[in-house]
């Protein structure tokens, strides 16, 4: 954890080594999901125009899994004392698909082996990221959970940007290093290879260092219970939740819907780079770099800052400078590529802020022994509502073909209203919301209650 050192902090070797497991995230965040083999796998003269469809109505069932079984697995894993087990068993699974990507062939027959591949490893790295995120408070106190939460969330952007730039160069581009020949898709497949290793790489220092208490363990093993009876359980602990400190289950609501707008900006900005502004494919990742590096810095910067101001000020004051520079965004979009470079990368200053200090203003409301549990239910309220940012795009795309009277493709900007409405609605969510440390928090001050801030 955070060493103080004459009246400051350092980050130790045990922080490092959690932070690390976000860097190593970006082979399936970034490259799996985002930019590279969800584009290949949805090539509609590969494997047919029904294709992104199938990747849709695959990753809803993933989603679905999550939903039922993520605060669950957390639940668990708080239960059994064996979190970095968990953390383990489940990255480890995500290695393994990762390099069964691999044999997913550019023919049509394969596309089933892709998307079961894409929805399992999808189910097992969120079952994962419940675990890591849950060892948050074990690894930092009141005054450092802001920056040490930025740190990772930074890396994860960053690490990002590098991985990307590694699989475009080495292995997709027509001059790669290697001189890959592409008619198999082989400069693709081989960087799935490349994400295997990199996640399994970057995951070991949290893994090798941070081992589960024997003793907490031992005194666990008796509280083993059933899948029906974790689910009474569970349903137990929102019961006390709401009771005690209902200001967590408000959270998980607001965060829901703010994160659902998030996502909605990583999803939809390429396509209204690309539609609205002109940008062309090589552009749209040239914009996609940039803008993970500002977001992996100012995530960084900001996490400092939730350690002094607290992280509701860090989440409401991004999220209005959001929802005012989409509306910019929508109000000069006339005036061409110069408002999405300028204005869409001021937006990306605050995407991973929110992110952060979301993540660590639960973590202050969370009693202790309870972590994977919550984050568990943190996970599962995400998925419930994912449906918000793409039903908003659609909606505000037909109201500006109504509005207008121009065709659907030229009334792209008007997704960006979409958007904004489901951040603005996450916002409304969070302001009510009260800023404390539950009193059985373990990042409450030892020597009082409840923290305002």
């Amino acid at each position: 954890m955070s060493v103080e050192t004459g009246g400051r902090s350092r980050v130790g070797w045990p922080v490092w080594s959690w932070a690390l497991w976000d860097w190593g995230s970006a082979a399936f965040n970034a490259v799996i999901t985002t930019f590279v083999f969800t584009v290949y796998l949805t090539d509609p003269d590969i494997f047919g125009d029904a294709a992104s469809s199938w990747l849709g109505w695959s990753l809803a069932a993933a989603g679905l899994a999550i939903a039922l079984f993520a605060p669950i697995t957390g639940q668990r894993a708080d239960r059994s004392g064996r979190r970095t087990f968990w953390l383990a068993i489940n990255t480890y699974l995500v290695v393994l698909v990762s390099f069964g990507l691999f044999f997913v062939r550019p023919e049509a027959s394969y596309l089933w082996l892709g998307l079961v591949l894409l929805a399992v490893g999808n189910v097992f790295f969120e079952f994962a990221s419940v675990n890591y995120n849950a060892m948050l408070n074990e690894i930092s106190t009141p005054q450092t959970v802001g920056r040490i939460s930025g740190l990772g969330w930074g890396l994860g952007y960053l690490g990002g940007i590098v991985l990307l730039t590694i699989v475009i160069v080495a292995f997709i581009n027509p001059d790669s290093w290697f001189g890959i020949e592409n008619d198999d898709a082989l400069g693709v497949r081989l960087a799935m290879i490349l994400c295997a290793v990199w996640t399994l790489a970057f995951s070991l220092p949290v893994i090798l260092t941070h081992r589960d208490d024997r003793t907490a363990r031992a005194a666990r093993s008796g509280d083993r219970v059933g899948l029906v009876a974790s689910y009474r359980l569970l349903f137990a602990s929102i019961r006390g939740l709401w009771r005690s400190d209902r200001s967590t289950v408000q959270f998980l609501a607001a965060s829901a819907v703010f994160r659902d707008g998030l996502a909605g900006v990583f999803t939809f900005g390429a396509v209204i780079a690309a539609r609205a502004f002109g940008f062309s494919d090589s552009l749209v990742i040239v914009f996609a770099i940039a803008a993970n590096l500002i977001a992996g810095i100012a995530t960084i910067v900001a996490g400092r800052l939730d350690d002094r101001i607290g992280p509701k000020r860090i989440i409401v004051f991004s999220l209005v400078a959001m929802c005012l520079l989409g509306l910019g965004i929508f109000a000069l979009h006339d005036l061409g590529q110069p408002v999405f470079w300028g204005l869409g990368l001021a937006l990306c200053v605050f995407v991973g802020p929110v992110q952060s200090a979301s993540r660590t203003f639960l973590a202050r409301l969370i009693p202790a022994g309870q972590e994977g549990q919550v984050f568990g239910l943190y996970a599962t309220t995400g998925r419930a509502v994912s449906f918000l940012a793409p039903a908003a795009f659609a909606t505000a795309l037909w109201i500006g073909q109504r509005t207008t009277g121009e065709p659907l493709r030229e009334v792209q900007h008007w997704g960006i209203l979409g958007i904004v409405v489901v951040l603005a609605l996450g916002l409304a969510l969070m302001l009510p919301l009260r800023q404390h440390t539950h009193r059985a928090s373990a990042l409450a001050p030892e020597s009082s209650g409840p923290a305002e801030r």
